[in-house]
């Protein structure tokens, strides 16, 4: 049989454009794609890249602040929203057409509509149009859900946060994972009076409990009103904002409220379920390890197959994909060993096992250091930085290795090279300390904090 493309892609974010581009750039394949809405999905456009920039915008009343103990006369006035607003979407603006344009020189051919999957070989535009493809993946990511009971009420996600006319005076975000505390610390940073309530009893579920302890602190030492065990009760609108009562009995107004509690695999709608896909509860289409659906012909990768919901894993997936259908190489991604970085203040590097999954698996070491680093130290700030390895027993493999300190995004990095090549602690404790720097102290650390023994 005859096809239109070698390869239909569903979805115009990282994976599915890395699946794509890949697959005809490398291996020739004719290939087209179908996104509905921007180029770059969510990472670009309403995700990774503006909030690491709202997050750059954040941190310079804190530097104006140290600058000045430091004996700098510095001041800073007030943050000018719609200015940094503008100029952020004329960089996404530019970042989407870099997508398009790295598209077009590897020869795809783009439909700007929403696609459909009408058959293992067979994908319906929106524009009217039906066209054939030997393999179709879906790459569609996910979306920001707000609980039903409060849909309604004019309360942003993650998605809406960058489009603010204004910044509010006063905001309360809802949720305690990465998504939630990260706008927590960057709305807290310019200048919003910030509450957070999360129901269970600590922020950044999943995560190191030693770091998040350390992370939920300082929070609360910048300014956030960081309210655990706490869930909205009631809301009720009251003039242009809002009036929210917690199950612990707070009582208050804000002037905006933001939910991050969560996200939904984008398949409502795709076809999948009537060609036999059956969808996990949450919406998640299942794969085996080379991004295959129980129909050969169909793929998926990045978020909306749940696996690991970042972006350069779907990066990966995606180019593990055209590797193994097109390059004759067979991929699978290996989802053991993830370095990422969450960025709250202070933020979070972390890369293997935490300390409670390590212990669960057998005996391991720990060599923790928690201390005041060298240039909040000279000014007496009480901001402290953590520097922690986890280390099997049996082997003196790193299982582990989690930083809370500025700019651990950068050093985890160079972390993941090391304990991706299978790195054991007497690694580690050979290389020589580059002095004087915080991470010095992830190769000094000789005596073990404490130990489990499984």
């Amino acid at each position: 049989m005859a096809f239109d493309y070698d390869l239909f892609v569903i979805g115009g974010g990282s994976g599915g454009v890395r699946a794509a581009r890949i697959a005809a750039s490398q291996y020739g394949a004719r290939v087209a794609l179908a996104e509905e809405s921007r180029m770059g999905g969510t990472c670009v456009i309403r995700g990774c890249v503006p909030k690491k920039l709202m997050v750059f915008a954040s941190g310079f009343p804190g530097a104006v602040a140290e600058a000045q103990d430091y004996g700098w006369d510095a001041q800073i006035g007030d943050f000018d929203w719609p200015a940094f607003r503008a100029r952020l979407r004329t960089e996404l603006d530019r970042l989407e057409s870099v997508y398009r344009a790295g598209l077009d020189r590897a020869g795809v051919t783009v439909h700007d509509c929403r696609a459909t999957v009408a058959g293992p070989h067979e994908v319906q535009l929106a524009d009217g149009a039906s066209v054939s493809a030997r393999h179709i993946l879906i790459a569609t990511g996910g979306w920001p859900v707000v609980p039903e009971q409060w849909q309604g009420l004019g309360a942003m996600t993650s998605n809406e946060v960058f489009d603010m006319d204004r910044l509010p005076g006063s905001i309360l975000i809802v949720g305690g994972g990465y998504i939630a505390s990260e706008f927590a610390c960057i709305l807290n940073g310019l200048g919003v009076k910030t509450t957070q309530f999360y129901r269970g009893a600590q922020i950044l579920r999943g995560f190191d409990e030693e770091a998040r302890g350390m992370i939920a602190e300082q929070m609360c030492e910048n300014g956030v009103d960081l309210r655990v065990g706490t869930d909205v009760k009631e809301i009720t609108r009251a003039g242009t904002g809002y009036h929210v009562k917690s199950t612990t009995g707070h009582d208050a107004q804000y002037d905006a409220i933001l939910f991050a509690t969560g996200r939904s695999p984008n398949t409502t709608g795709l076809g999948l379920e009537a060609l036999g896909i059956e969808l996990k509860p949450n919406g998640a289409i299942p794969v085996d390890a080379y991004s295959q659906t129980a129909i050969p012909s169909i793929f998926a990768v990045g978020d909306v197959t749940d696996r690991a919901n970042l972006t350069p894993v779907a990066i990966r997936e995606g180019h593990a994909f055209a590797d193994t259908i097109f390059g004759g190489k067979p991929t699978a991604f290996d989802h053991s060993l993830i370095p990422t970085a969450v960025f709250t203040q202070p933020e979070f590097g972390t890369v293997g096992l935490s300390e409670e999954d390590a212990r669960a698996q057998g005996p391991v070491d720990v060599y923790a250091a928690a201390f005041r680093p060298m240039r909040t130290a000279f000014i007496d700030r009480s901001e402290r930085v953590l520097m922690k390895l986890i280390v099997c027993k049996r082997s003196d493999k790193v299982l582990g290795c989690h930083i809370v300190a500025d700019h651990s995004g950068e050093l985890i990095q160079l972390a993941g090279v090391a304990m991706s090549m299978g790195a054991t602690k007497a690694d580690f404790d050979r290389t020589l300390a580059v002095h004087p720097t915080m991470a010095e102290e992830l190769v000094t650390m000789r005596t073990a904090t404490r130990s489990h023994d499984g």
